[in-house]
């Protein structure tokens, strides 16, 4: 197996994975509550097939894996400090 195949299967694979989860746990701070104050916690559950397929195909299509690779980088940092923004005392 080259290196290309190798890093086209981390980054579909588990890096698209643990990154749907991590849009999923940032998308149930940042979403709206709506009326019955619920809609932030069950919307990203529904909607994690949906996320991971998007980053998978994304992934999996991408000629460039280099840029691929950056993008899922940077949503993972923007998850990651809005989850430790609300963890650690903040808003």
């Amino acid at each position: 197996m080259n290196i290309l195949a190798s890093a086209r299967f981390w980054l579909t694979g588990p890096a698209t994975f643990l990154l749907a989860v991590i849009v999923m746990l940032g998308m149930a701070i940042w979403f709206p509550k709506g009326e019955a104050q619920v809609d932030n916690i069950v919307l990203p559950m529904v909607a994690f097939p949906l996320i991971w397929a998007i980053l998978f195909f994304y992934a999996y299509l991408e000629r460039n894996l280099k840029r691929a690779g950056w993008i899922f980088l940077a949503i993972t940092l923007l998850h990651m400090v809005i989850l430790l923004n609300h963890f650690l005392g903040g808003t």
